[in-house]
């Protein structure tokens, strides 16, 4: 199994040689979001971004789980996951809608009281929707590599955090660290995160699926025929 820095590194190697798809993925994915974001209303988002955006995010997962299988990271495969997994996205999306709607509330409720219950339940709650989203940090590869349904996805993710904690904590908190670093620069959050997130999720999922084999060999393109042959290119 290998090392979160070696799965990060092996995820920044493969972004910037495969910087233009990448690119070119996150941008036609993020489409949908910078409307509803900046345009609807804020409770109105809650029900689009899951409806529009999510199923586009699968599909960029969806298109770099299809070049590990030798296809062609394109944006045709991207729009053709996107149909694919249109519930499985639109499910977690809404999962995901709801934590932030919990943790949102919570804060607005309790966040403005004075007294030490109210501050000790906020933050209860927020370590609460904290280890939810890890809990679900492998849902969609789940789908992807194992053709999971998205409710078993999710079971199993569960048991993956509860089997490989530290590994999963450090994985998620990795990828905050670059959303954030990414959204600093608002374009590069919209043309780079959806793709190198795609790599890294990849990567690091199938790290724990795949544990007892060996680190020079991790089922990645980089040691696939195909990618060899440069066809992926």
């Amino acid at each position: 199994m290998q090392k979160l820095n070696q799965v990060l590194v092996s995820t920044g190697v493969e972004s910037f040689r495969e910087i233009v798809p990448i690119t070119l993925l996150s941008l036609a994915s993020s489409a949908m979001l910078v409307p509803v974001v900046i345009f609807t209303p804020m409770a109105l988002a809650f029900i689009l971004i899951p409806l529009l955006y999510m199923p586009l995010f699968y599909g960029v997962f969806y298109a770099y789980h299809r070049r590990t299988e030798g296809k062609k990271l394109s944006v045709k495969e991207m729009l053709s996951g996107a149909r694919k997994g249109f519930v499985p996205a639109v499910v977690f999306g809404l999962f995901c809608s709801l934590l932030v709607l919990v943790l949102g509330s919570t804060w607005w409720f309790y966040g403005g009281r004075d007294g030490v219950v109210n501050w000790t339940i906020a933050i209860f709650q927020t370590y609460f929707v904290a280890m939810a989203f890890v809990s679900q940090f492998y849902t969609l590869e789940l789908v992807l590599q194992n053709k999971l349904g998205i409710f078993k996805a999710m079971g199993e993710s569960v048991k993956l955090f509860l089997r490989y904690p530290a590994y999963t904590i450090g994985a998620f908190f990795q990828a905050l660290v670059v959303g954030v670093m990414l959204v600093v620069t608002v374009v590069g959050f919209a043309s780079l995160f959806n793709g190198m997130l795609a790599v890294y999720l990849h990567k690091a999922a199938y790290n724990v699926l795949h544990p007892d084999e060996d680190a020079g060999a991790d089922g990645v393109p980089e040691t696939n025929a195909a990618y060899a042959e440069g066809r992926l290119i």
